[in-house]
């Protein structure tokens, strides 16, 4: 009987074939083995059902008294070589197509994994990671599932269904094709209808499973803060009441496997007592012999031993379908920021010699509400410095997502779309690879690879030679924090770089970007976790190092960018002024009220 009380998540969604037309393609390059695995099954089956005829005639020599034993143990050699045959054939089938299922687990897997790679940063600030990677890690295993099951089990299982009704009513007349064809259908009825019914109790069961070990996870995770209010048994009846759920849940859920499995057994149980019967009949009646009363029993054994497990089956195929089409749902996604068709890649200056950086009537809104960016305008000349101030909201890290082109400008009110330029060239028109490879930078949220330092410094430019990457960790003031750890450039740096703090992530993250040499280099306040004495020791290196690049500079504190060339000071979606910085002072505008206000700032701190 099915023995298994979890299904699958999904397991409630109808069944829609348009899956197969998904999974296709990436199967037809293998169209030999497939046919060669199903000759196998073909002939596995075939041997399955020619075993109850031969065990037929090995009872029937042997109920006849005859002396020659040959005649028996020929059969019985016969019989089980058909039983080896039938397992061998279905192994070989299993392992001829194990490689068609695995091979399109990888491509397809690999193919959702670049598409969401490809995808726009909306996508990304709106998902949930977790989700995102259990619909890939469903989708992907559906597919083994559904190949492995449906192809292999429920397909075979029906094919020989119909094969044994045909011989059964060829041999042996109408009454016992239709016992086992009525019978086989009520089997089928009751536990599609039955398995459907015990959903929600299989639901309730996972769903009071994951409430309890989320709120447990929840508790450790904070042991401390619990320790804190001294709320340990208020945890513990809280835990208690999801373990209650779960317990009541999971009694229906056995209660309702029970009714499955005691409903398969008495559908079972009939049809082979009313077979039974009517063979028995017929043998004594001396219209078949003990060897025919043999192989009905022997038939009716082997259909329905697989059908055991049609609840299971049935329901997993179901949820394997929904995954699969949840996984290609992913792959229905479509960026809104692409490449044109004819874009071109970005033509830089020669080596050493820096571009410019213009946006031009650039407008930009995340959605329909307000404007981040009106009509902007101003340009970067080859090897200035630019520093942007301005308050929250200012637009400030939006230049940067443009720059980057993670989004393209908007429409204005003109339904005129404004241009960002690196070296003249509109950068939509050109390839966003070509784009972000022209452009460094250091953002303030530094997040790092589950690796060592080294790795992460060498991401920059994975082609980076060890020599270039310990240059990089010199020019970023890190050697002498590397030379305290025991494990030096070879430290691992923990998930998200946890291990390490702010400044030393932020120093790390420095270190990538001047390995990386990109002629554009934007800080995104990139020294904002760093200690005074890091700081300058941080900027004097970034001020060398930004010699002979075109920058960007994005700081709240404004003592961090008074060597700029120039400072541009954003509200309102616009320009408010810019200049030197000594220039601003003169000015006494906006920037002179940030100046006077972080300076009263630092006084009281």
């Amino acid at each position: 009987m099915s023995p298994h009380g979890q299904l699958a998540d999904n397991a409630d969604a109808k069944l829609n074939w348009r899956v197969f037309q998904m999974i296709w393609p990436h199967l037809a390059g293998y169209r030999n083995r497939i046919v060669v695995a199903f000759l196998c099954l073909l002939a596995a089956k075939g041997a399955s059902v020619v075993g109850p005829f031969l065990l037929k005639y090995i009872v029937d020599a042997l109920d006849s008294g005859n002396e020659m034993i040959i005649v028996p143990v020929a059969l019985i050699v016969a019989y089980g070589m058909a039983r080896f045959s039938s397992v061998a054939f279905g192994e070989l089938r299993d392992t001829v197509f194990g490689r068609v299922t695995e091979r399109a687990m990888r491509r397809i897997g690999l193919q959702v994994f670049e598409h969401l790679h490809a995808l726009d940063l909306d996508f990304h600030l709106n998902r949930r990671t977790g989700g995102l990677a259990r619909d890939i890690e469903r989708g992907t295993t559906g597919v083994g599932f559904l190949m492995r099951f449906f192809v292999f089990n429920i397909v075979p299982t029906f094919l020989e269904i119909f094969l044994v009704i045909g011989l059964l009513m060829a041999n042996y007349g109408w009454h016992f094709a239709a016992i086992t064809l009525v019978a086989i259908a009520f089997y089928v009825a009751f536990s599609v209808v039955t398995t459907e019914w015990r959903t929600r109790f299989v639901r309730a069961a996972n769903l009071a499973d994951s409430t309890s070990n989320t709120h447990a996870i929840d508790s450790l995770l904070n042991y401390e803060t619990v320790k804190y209010f001294t709320n340990e048994q208020f945890e513990a009846d809280r835990y208690d009441v999801d373990l209650a759920e779960w317990e009541a849940a999971r009694r229906k859920n056995r209660l309702s496997l029970f009714t499955l499995n005691a409903g398969q057994a008495f559908i079972i149980a009939a049809a082979m007592t009313a077979m039974m019967m009517l063979a028995a009949q017929r043998v004594s009646t001396g219209e078949m012999t003990l060897g025919d009363f043999v192989l009905i029993n022997a038939f009716m054994l082997q259909l329905f031993l697989p059908l055991n497990f049609l609840g299971f089956v049935y329901r997993e195929i179901k949820g394997s379908m929904a995954n699969i089409e949840q996984m290609f749902a992913l792959l229905d996604e479509q960026p809104s920021v692409r490449d044109v068709p004819d874009a071109v890649e970005l033509q830089l200056p020669a080596a050493g010699k820096p571009p410019s950086v213009q946006f031009s009537n650039v407008s930009f809104r995340y959605n329909n509400d307000r404007n981040i960016l009106s009509h902007l305008n101003f340009s970067i000349s080859p090897g200035e410095k630019v520093a942007l101030v301005g308050g929250s909201g200012a637009g400030k890290s939006t230049l940067v997502k443009l720059l980057f082109r993670f989004y393209d400008p908007s429409l204005d009110e003109q339904n005129q779309t404004g241009q960002v330029l690196i070296n003249g060239q509109d950068i939509s028109q050109c390839t966003q690879q070509s784009v972000r490879k022209a452009i460094g930078i250091v953002p303030q949220d530094t997040v790092l690879f589950n690796d060592s330092i080294l790795e992460n410094i060498r991401y920059g430019r994975i082609e980076a030679s060890d020599q270039e990457v310990r240059d990089a960790i010199k020019m970023a003031h890190l050697q002498d924090f590397i030379a305290s750890l025991p494990d030096g450039v070879d430290t691992a740096v923990g998930e998200r770089g946890l291990k390490l703090s702010g400044g030393e992530k932020q120093r790390v993250a420095i270190a990538r970007t001047i390995l990386k040499g990109a002629p554009v280099l934007v800080f995104d306040e990139a020294t904002s976790s760093l200690d005074s004495r890091s700081e300058r020791a941080i900027m004097a290196a970034l001020k060398e190092f930004q010699q002979g690049h075109t920058s960007l500079t994005i700081a709240h504190r404004l003592s961090t960018v008074v060597d700029s060339d120039r400072i541009i000071v954003m509200g309102e979606g616009g320009i408010v002024e810019q200049g030197s910085h000594d220039a601003l002072l003169q000015a006494d505008g906006a920037y002179a009220a940030l100046w006077r206000a972080q300076e009263r700032e630092q006084v009281l701190l």
